[in-house]
């Protein structure tokens, strides 16, 4: 009875009984599309299977035991893009996906989507591609992504996994994930094409063809003609990509299969062979509205939905087939049944499968679970220079001292790879990246346009192909711009993959405040909250430089070994800090050769072992609290400081430990009163039942002015000495001197 309730609710079933076939909409033929009459047939139980699929997730949804309705209907042209692409082409889907992922698992002996979809559609934690925690389309085995975008931001990711192909055959990479002659493809809609990620994506990619530079990747534009309920204008996919410079425009009616596996072989054969970016533009029908809960008569008119819903791809397959003399009407209606029976009885197994019951269950693959260690691949360099050797053999600032961490690991594992804006011949803003290019090669050194959408995609995407991406963000206020690659895109995929997929990345971020003569709040931003709230990841931040290599080794470390996103904020004022109290004094100094050590995750660096106050800081904090526990000691006061080094996860256990039996607490915390750090600190020692008087010092809640202004904002020297005194009962002392 639930299959059949389900069946007439689409309207295809009415239109085949009695014989409404749609007219062609297209003049290809089976040889156009280099497929036969039985192909056709197979493709078509693909299609049905997706339709299915559809309706009875709509059934379950209205019957309060299903929880996802956004369907495929009216796309499962797209099965005929899968039929025409190999399994191992990387598949960013969009979730109209549905055919594709049906007929690309039935080129897999063993595969089970039915069943697999019917899992994913009621959340059951047996779900193989997300165990519960989404209506995900991936798979580990067919090459396809989790991917929970709704507004094109995987195009990106997508872009950066066509560039690794490209990159992996350069450098002789042998264990690449990807087949070195496979390609990318990236499924969307057409109001998604409207989105600034989109329009970056495909800038990017565009950009490269045009420099003549190989990048296998197929854009494929699912164009129903309206985005939820606003319509797209008429012509407006094929005028604003028809004639992009560096990017293959190419049109196909996804309607008729049969025309969308003939504009498919025209991009395959384009993408694999020239290695240029394709923009294959389908046309397609939306069908039952936009999801379960939508009201499609609100805004469209009865006829309209009418007349899409006769140019169902479903007809025009059956039309094609019955055509070909391979079936009848009874014969498909036939089909239609047997489908949907298989799927009926396999979605209600599914809504009685478990699901996820317990907080530890549903964050158990936020971060990745352990893998083999993969083997690092010595990279091919030119000798040792003599001002290479002379420069780890003699003091060196942080930003030196980051460069030559970040070269000492790319002579390591040639997997690494450095690029983003101007860090290739400039070396960086700060000169962070100084002659790595020339060292290593613009194959592992590169620039990249001014867009940090495509530089944190860019990541993503070598991520999916066994690189290890150390992008750079040129300032901590760029990251506002695509700080949903981190959160939507690169942080989400092991929690939707249950640890199947990774892309593991440094992300080196130069931000904080209290830079002097390039201030501003775009360049002095002191607020880290973009980053402490998205689960999973790791930020880190050194306060000196022999604290940045320490921890540069540990965050290498982490991508490396364990598949982490570690963002690396480094204080841009510390750049090229070298004394600490006079001038000469090289306390902010260090010899590369004399470090030896990594800091552990977790840990934390304590200065000093005072017991009347510990501060508790980090990166410029640090540095002011050093200078300020020598006036401290001159009023009695004698102090330790805890360097926290990361501050997401925070290192709450060592820190306590660290602390001791302080009797005082003072939290230096140089970003923003509220959203900082020192809150969640401040709550932690509260919950842990800390003994002792707390108290923190922080900036304040504003962007950071031009100019000397901006001092009246941010945490001084002198505030931290008058917040410890007054905190340990001293001020009077050092306000009657």
């Amino acid at each position: 009875m639930a299959g059949a309730i389900a069946a007439s609710s689409d309207g295809f079933l009415e239109r085949l009984k009695a014989g409404r076939l749609p007219r062609p909409v297209s003049s290809a033929t089976l040889d156009d599309a280099g497929t036969s009459p039985g192909d056709l047939a197979a493709l078509f139980e693909s299609q049905l299977t997706s339709r299915r699929l559809d309706l009875e997730a709509r059934r379950l949804g209205a019957e309060k035991r299903g929880f996802y309705s956004i369907g495929s209907a009216g796309h499962e042209g797209n099965a005929a893009v899968a039929r025409v692409f190999r399994v191992d082409d990387l598949a960013f889907l969009h979730y109209r996906s549905g055919a594709f992922y049906v007929e690309r698992a039935s080129k897999i002996p063993g595969e089970t989507p039915v069943w697999n979809m019917a899992l994913s559609f009621v959340a059951s934690s047996e779900d193989p591609i997300s165990g519960g925690r989404h209506k995900v389309i991936g798979s580990k085995s067919l090459f396809i992504p989790p991917q929970t975008s709704t507004i094109a931001s995987h195009l990106p990711k997508a872009m950066g996994a066509a560039f690794s192909i490209a990159l992996a055959r350069t450098q002789k990479k042998h264990d690449a994930e990807l087949p070195r002659d496979s390609v990318v493809l990236c499924s969307f809609g057409d109001a998604s094409a409207n989105h600034s990620t989109a329009l970056g994506a495909i800038n990017a990619a565009a950009h490269t063809g045009y420099r003549g530079l190989p990048l296998p990747l197929v854009f494929i534009c699912e164009d129903n003609g309206i985005g939820i309920s606003v319509k797209t204008p008429n012509g407006w996919i094929a005028s604003s990509y028809g004639a992009r410079p560096g990017l293959r425009y190419i049109y196909g009616d996804a309607r008729d299969p049969v025309d969308a596996m003939r504009a498919a072989r025209v991009a395959e054969r384009c993408v694999r062979g020239a290695r240029m970016p394709v923009f294959l533009h389908l046309r397609t029908v939306r069908l039952m509205g936009h999801a379960g809960s939508d009201i499609e008569s609100g805004y469209r008119d009865r006829a309209e939905i009418d007349a899409e819903a006769d140019q169902d791809p479903l007809l025009h397959t059956a039309r094609r087939l019955v055509e070909e003399d391979v079936m009848s009407l009874e014969d498909i209606e036939k089909l239609y049944a047997d489908i949907g029976g298989r799927v009926c009885r396999a979605m209600e197994q599914a809504t009685a499968r478990p699901k996820l019951t317990t907080p530890a269950d549903v964050t158990a693959s936020l971060v990745p679970p352990p893998r083999p260690r993969r083997a690092q691949r010595p990279g091919n360099i030119l000798p040792t220079a003599p001002n290479e050797v002379r420069a780890k053999s003699e003091p060196q600032h942080m930003s030196r001292l980051i460069s030559i961490t970040l070269a000492e690991q790319m002579e390591r594992d040639a997997n690494v790879a450095v690029f983003g804006e101007d860090v290739a011949k400039k070396g960086g803003v700060y000169g962070a990246t100084t002659r790595l290019q020339q060292k290593f090669g613009p194959a592992r050194v590169f620039d990249t346009i001014l867009d940090e959408q495509s530089i944190l995609g860019m990541a993503i995407g070598l991520g999916h192909n066994g690189f290890l991406p150390v992008p750079e963000i040129q300032f901590l206020a760029y990251v506002h711009n695509a700080e949903d690659q981190l959160r939507g895109e690169a942080a989400s995929l092991s929690f939707f993959s249950k640890g199947q997929y990774t892309n593991p990345m440094v992300v080196r971020v130069a931000g904080l405040a209290y830079q002097k003569g390039f201030g501003g709040h775009f360049h002095n931003d002191n607020s880290v909250a973009v980053f402490r709230d998205i689960p999973g990841i790791i930020l880190a931040c050194p306060s000196s430089g022999a604290e940045a290599v320490m921890m540069m080794r540990e965050a290498f470390r982490l991508a490396r070994e364990e598949g982490r996103i570690v963002i690396f904020l480094e204080p841009i004022a510390l750049y090229g800090t070298k004394d600490l109290h006079e001038d000469g004094d090289g306390a902010m100094s260090a010899v590369f050769d004399d470090i030896k050590e990594t800091a552990p995750f977790g840990s934390v660096n304590t200065i000093g072992d005072g017991e009347d106050l510990a501060i508790i800081t980090y990166g410029n904090g640090t540095y002011l609290s050093r200078r300020a526990v020598r006036t401290l000691a001159q009023q009695g006061v004698n102090a330790r400081i805890i360097d926290l080094r990361w501050l997401t996860p925070l290192p709450i256990d060592a820190m306590i430990d660290a602390a001791g039996a302080c009797r005082n607490i003072l939290i230096v915390d140089e970003c923003r009163k509220t959203g900082s750090p020192s809150e969640e600190i401040v709550t932690a020692l509260n919950d842990r039942g800390v003994n002792a008087n707390i108290d923190r010092i922080t900036g304040v809640d504003t962007f950071i002015p031009l100019g000397p202004a901006a001092n009246e904002v941010l945490v001084s020297e002198e505030g931290i000495v008058d917040a410890a005194l007054s905190l340990c009962g001293k001020l009077n002392k050092r306000a009657a001197e």
